[in-house]
């Protein structure tokens, strides 16, 4: 049976004050307290305190955090404390005023005995309490419920409909054509930190190749991919295929830096570009999820790099990528 939710205690603040200051992973902390990750990881953005005077004493404090998440809960409750305020904005709410109106008049109102914000009302308004009273019906916009206040935009504005793999040319598709890679990201344990390893394959010859990343940014990334491939003929990097991940959002810099184009899977579906994640798979023998990322060398990477691509595959007729990539390189340079 699922566990109800319940707010941290000043306990349990005091309890991760102590474990951050050992550098103790929140993943750790979250399992020794019993909670998920992501209440630890919100706790702590929440209620971590900025000092503008003493930049020294910046930090996550267990009485400063729990004095602020008092004082939130105490915004929240403010329409379920004062019956007067709260009968109030019912009324304005029943005459047609948004919450925006309803708070901005009540700043400008002489001998209003409360202020408060329209973030206030509209949390008031999808509550349990104000469900049951269905206020949602009196906002001039109603939804079922309510839309996050900084919610993440949608990703077909970052990801188009033209750049889909269902609008990749069939030459792409049979592997008939050769220059289109599949790329991705290998990614390692939380205590590795955002450092990772990008996986580029060649679809046509399964030519391999690694970049190390100190952090997941997509233009950086971006610029990587850019500088390792250029020194390519044009013709041998053609497009590269992704997922839809946040680290390929800069993607629109591959074409405007050295002319390759990128192609996306659909939401959730990493098998259609399956010559990379195949390729994951095989350097997990050599790269496990505890890796120490960040002590890869460059030569350890083109180490790695020159065993998979001397490596014969019955998909090249027992031939290497190394071979095959060559020969493709070879009819390309002849006239």
């Amino acid at each position: 049976m699922r566990r109800p939710f319940t707010n941290l205690t000043l306990d349990e603040r005091r309890v991760i004050a102590r474990l951050l200051q050992a550098k103790v992973p929140k993943t750790k902390i979250a399992q020794m307290l019993g909670r998920s990750r992501s209440t630890i990881t919100r706790e702590v953005k929440r209620n971590w305190w900025h000092d503008k005077d003493v930049p020294q004493a910046d930090g996550y404090w267990h009485v400063t955090a729990q004095s602020q998440a008092d004082r939130r809960r105490s915004r929240r409750r403010k329409l379920e404390r004062l019956p007067d305020l709260r009968a109030e904005v019912i009324r304005c709410l029943h005459e047609g005023w948004s919450p925006e109106q309803i708070a901005g008049r009540l700043r400008i109102e002489r001998g209003a005995p409360h202020r408060l914000c329209h973030e206030t009302i509209y949390q008031y308004v999808y509550s349990a309490e104000g469900q049951s009273a269905q206020l949602a019906r009196l906002l001039p916009e109603r939804r079922r419920k309510r839309k996050p206040r900084y919610a993440r935009s949608p990703r077909n504005r970052v990801f188009p409909a033209e750049t889909s793999i269902h609008n990749r040319p069939p030459e792409i598709n049979d592997r008939s054509q050769f220059g289109n890679w599949e790329g991705d990201l290998m990614i390692f344990e939380r205590a590795q930190g955002e450092a990772n390893v990008a996986t580029l394959v060649e679809r046509k010859t399964r030519y391999t190749v690694l970049l190390r990343n100190n952090d997941r940014k997509s233009r950086p990334l971006m610029n990587r991919l850019i500088h390792e491939m250029s020194p390519l003929p044009a013709e041998a990097r053609r497009s590269i295929t992704f997922d839809r991940g946040l680290e390929f959002v800069a993607w629109r810099e591959l074409e405007t830096g050295m002319g390759t184009k990128a192609w996306f899977c659909d939401p959730q579906a990493p098998w259609q570009k399956g010559s990379v994640e195949n390729m994951n798979r095989r350097l997990r023998r050599y790269l496990p999820r505890d890796t120490a990322v960040l002590q890869l060398t460059p030569r350890s990477m083109r180490m790695m790099c020159q065993r998979l691509n001397a490596t014969p595959r019955k998909c090249l007729g027992y031939r290497t990528p190394i071979e095959a990539f060559r020969d493709e390189l070879i009819r390309l340079e002849a006239p």
